[in-house]
């Protein structure tokens, strides 16, 4: 309701984020049952929304020192967030998923590689952490191990979060715009 008393970029995604979250934490019996890979969508869907809900609350940690762009990046209003939370370039037109994660990570353009891996999985731990604080909702932390994603996803199985190689794109951004350990939510 606060959304629709003061309809603003923050208050969408107050009002999406803690429906998405609570829908999240209630079924995930139902996200345990299914593949590998779906598990792993699930997770980047998760990461995905978190982020783009602090590009506009909290955008030095989305960003660092480019948080000035946060606001305009994360504006539901504008097309940029349906970039972030875009997965039709990945995913097949088929279900079940099939193949394993490797072959979907290795699918994903030079935007999503920059998104995940450049951006948003340097701050994972701080951003679950953050999120869980604005929204009020504590389990989320459940979501997250030592900068890991565990929603449906063994934290054994943490190396896709964190490969070997990252592509040269990727290491860029991650030097124009590194995690600060000291942010202020705006």
């Amino acid at each position: 309701m606060a959304f629709v008393s003061d309809p603003t970029a923050r208050t969408w995604y107050q009002a999406h984020n803690a429906s998405i979250i609570s829908a999240y934490l209630h079924h995930r019996d139902l996200a345990d049952a299914e593949s590998r890979p779906e598990r792993f969508f699930l997770n980047v869907v998760l990461l995905r929304v978190l982020y783009a809900h602090a590009l506009v609350e909290a955008p030095r940690l989305a960003l660092g020192r480019l948080a000035s762009l946060g606001p305009l990046l994360g504006d539901p209003r504008l097309w940029i967030p349906g970039v972030f939370v875009s997965l039709s370039r990945v995913l097949p037109d088929r279900y079940p998923l099939g193949d394993e994660v490797a072959a979907y990570v290795a699918a994903e353009r030079n935007i999503g590689q920059i998104l995940d891996y450049g951006l948003v999985r340097p701050r994972l731990q701080q951003l679950y952490e953050w999120s869980a604080r604005q929204l009020a909702e504590p389990a989320l932390l459940e979501c997250i191990r030592e900068g890991s994603p565990t929603y449906a996803w063994s934290f054994a199985d943490r190396a896709v979060w964190h490969p070997a190689r990252l592509a040269p794109a990727v290491r860029a951004i991650e030097r124009v715009a590194p995690p600060t350990n000291h942010w202020e939510q705006r």
